[in-house]
């Protein structure tokens, strides 16, 4: 639905890192309609949840949403490039805080976003899901919890 390729109607998102923030441009288009001309709030709330997600791989572990809060500040009208950034604000125990900041045209911004994500195992997902596709990421993350020590 976020990043993929493959949903015709998805966001195709492209998210790249900066330091300890990530980012990705997302413009809404008919596909994301709400109310005429502008983008439907769960469109808004899924590239959120999305780009939110990505802060993992700064956290270097696997994890699931919790909760997921959307302050809408601002009507996000279609066809104009909003700018998604994401950062991890805190990592107590299994729970990582990261928040998002949404910025239309002229640096207003138009919605923020904080999350609460688990930590939890691949187990996780070969209980609840497909593993299949993860053989890469899991060899990943466990390489970076080799260098860095992991989460706490």
């Amino acid at each position: 639905m976020g990043c993929g390729a493959d949903n015709a109607h998805g966001l195709h998102l492209e998210v790249y890192r900066s330091g300890e923030s990530v980012f990705a441009d997302v413009t809404f288009d008919e596909r994301h309609i709400g109310a005429p001309g502008l983008a439907h709030g769960g469109a808004v709330a899924a590239a959120c949840d999305d780009v939110l997600g990505f802060t993992l791989w700064i956290a270097a572990t696997p994890a699931v949403t919790r909760s997921l809060t959307v302050e809408y500040l601002r009507p996000v009208p279609l066809h104009q490039p909003h700018r998604i950034t994401a950062r991890i604000t805190a990592h107590e125990g299994r729970a990582l805080h990261v928040s998002a900041t949404g910025t239309g045209e002229g640096g207003i911004v138009r919605f923020t976003a904080k999350a609460v994500f688990v930590v939890v195992g691949t187990e996780h997902f070969a209980a609840h899901g497909d593993v299949s596709g993860f053989a890469d990421l899991v060899e990943e993350l466990s390489r970076r919890r080799g260098l860095h020590g992991g989460p706490a």
